[in-house]
């Protein structure tokens, strides 16, 4: 079914660090991209629409903050979906809507339309709800949580639509540009599976823009499985009930061993990392736990390592668990749930890809040199189903990421949105 269907059925690598880039090398880059994109660059359509770009750069700053100051935690996008669902349509896309998971999509029909080119930014932050989200300003500076991830990307989807249709611009292929939910922390990716689910729209070229500076070429999606473990016991009085199984010596138990056989296992091959990142659970100090709870991230560049890992944390929480019920005086056995609550793909496309190939060729031609990145970002999805797709950076600099000091300078961040533009219609083609 084509987009239009759809539509009416109401469908700081670099400036920002690590965080956005976990590996980077250097590519080689086909002297017929080079030239193909020099020679796009060098057209009146092109031209006239950098010239925009620069214009709109007041608004391009408004619209980053008034949608920055729209709260977006994770599984609670609604209201920054709205005001980007109005902003699309107030700026003239063919057909906007929301679909059954709360992504925004913009349609702007091309002549032709044989492809369907997807621009993506991702609408949530990773900040809980009551969480401080208003701009403070200092000289250049912007500082709030989530200025640049992703909110810079979002304001450059808007200054790339009104561009094209400022200058009248119209791309051959279809272009579908996208305001997606889930990307950080447990939304898992749920936004973008569910565009590339079986019967989901058909996506055939995809560009995310995520973080990190005009130097970033994202090839490779950065797989990772996460999991909840819960020890479960009768709980009591420290005193009173001494001798019940107590949940917390478990994790601690499980804690101790993992640690031991992951260190282990990580020392050699492919990348691979773990975290414990939230331990919960118990009343006070004086009461036996009736519950022990924590999350745990692993990450591989190699998918195999990640059921590897997986199955070490089986291993250490359930000998854990054997150890606490043998030692135990009175009352029940603890039990034990692991659940799976993450499961981020991975995979790598080739740099010779036509997509990443014309990204590296318009990230030199700014005068950047351009690194081939893996990351976990929303084209881990696309890519694991070696489907054309790439992450490219928002530009400017910033840093703290994920943090309530997180911060953003337009330090010629223009020119990123100009490389989006330039990127796009090498995809799209122009009429």
């Amino acid at each position: 079914m084509k987009l239009r269907a759809f539509a009416y059925l109401g469908l700081f690598l670099l400036g920002f660090g690590l965080f956005f880039a976990q590996g980077q090398s250097s590519p080689s880059i086909e002297s017929k991209y080079v030239k193909s994109i020099a020679k796009l660059k060098k057209s009146k359509e092109v031209k006239r629409a950098f010239q925009e770009i620069l214009a709109l750069e007041d608004k391009t700053l408004e619209r980053h903050i008034a949608l920055t100051e729209i709260p977006a935690p994770p599984f609670k996008e609604q209201k920054r979906a709205v005001a980007m669902q109005e902003y699309f349509t107030s700026l003239g896309a063919d057909f906007v809507w929301i679909d059954e998971v709360g992504n925004v999509l913009a349609l702007v029909e091309g002549s032709k339309g044989n492809l369907n080119i997807a621009v993506d930014a991702h609408l949530d932050t990773v900040f809980p709800e009551g969480t401080d989200v208003r701009v403070r300003i200092q000289n250049d500076t912007l500082y709030a949580p989530g200025i640049a991830d992703d909110t810079r990307g979002l304001s450059m989807l808007l200054t790339l639509l009104e561009t094209l249709r400022t200058t009248g611009i119209q791309p051959e292929h279809n272009l579908l540009l996208i305001a997606s939910v889930g990307e950080e922390g447990l939304g898992d990716l749920r936004g973008v599976k569910h565009l590339f689910r079986k019967d989901g729209p058909k996506i055939d070229k995809w560009i995310s823009v995520d973080g990190g500076s005009l130097a970033r070429v994202n090839n490779q999606g950065l797989g990772s499985y996460r999991y909840r473990v819960h020890f479960d016991g009768p709980g009591g009085h420290s005193w009173g009930a001494f001798g019940l199984a107590n949940p917390h010596h478990a994790l601690g138990g499980m804690i101790s061993k993992f640690v031991q056989y992951a260190d282990a296992y990580t020392k050699s091959g492919p990348k691979t990392s773990y975290n414990i990142g939230t331990i919960r659970g118990g009343t006070s100090v004086n009461s036996i736990p009736f519950e022990s709870v924590m999350e745990v991230d692993i990450r591989s560049i190699e998918p195999s390592r990640l059921d590897d890992m997986e199955e070490l944390l089986k291993q250490a929480a359930n000998e854990a668990l054997i150890y606490q019920n043998s030692i135990k005086r009175r009352g029940p056995d603890l039990s034990l749930r692991i659940d799976k609550i993450g499961n981020r793909p991975s995979g790598k496309l080739s740099e010779s890809l036509p997509l990443i190939q014309s990204a590296l060729a318009a990230s030199q031609s700014f005068g950047a040199e351009p690194q081939l990145t893996i990351g976990s970002t929303n084209s881990n999805i696309p890519i694991s189903k070696n489907i054309p797709a790439v992450t490219i950076g928002i530009g400017g600099r910033g840093g703290k990421a994920h943090s309530l000091d997180e911060w953003w300078t337009n330090d010629n961040g223009h020119l990123s949105i100009q490389m989006l533009l330039l990127l796009t219609l090498s995809q799209t083609g122009i009429n």
